[in-house]
C-alpha cells in the first residue's frame, strides 16, 4: 500500500504505528478515513472482519 490515501500523507501515530518488528500498523482511526474493509484481518479492523470465517461482524 501506498504512504498516501486521498493524496493526504499519513500521520505516524494517528494513521500508524510501528510495530516492535518494525512492520507499519494502521490504526482504526486510518481504516475508518480509507471507508471500507480490505478483509486482511488488520489488527484493528473497525469493521469486524473475521479472518478465519470471512465474515464481517457488524
Amino acid at each position: 500500500m501506498s504512504d498516501q490515501i486521498s493524496g493526504n500523507k499519513l500521520i505516524e501515530g494517528e494513521d500508524y504505528y510501528l510495530s516492535p518488528e518494525g512492520y507499519k500498523v494502521f490504526t482504526e482511526k486510518f481504516h475508518l478515513k480509507r471507508g471500507y474493509c480490505c478483509k486482511s484481518g488488520c489488527r484493528h479492523c473497525p469493521y469486524g472482519f473475521d479472518k478465519k470465517t470471512g465474515n464481517l461482524r457488524k
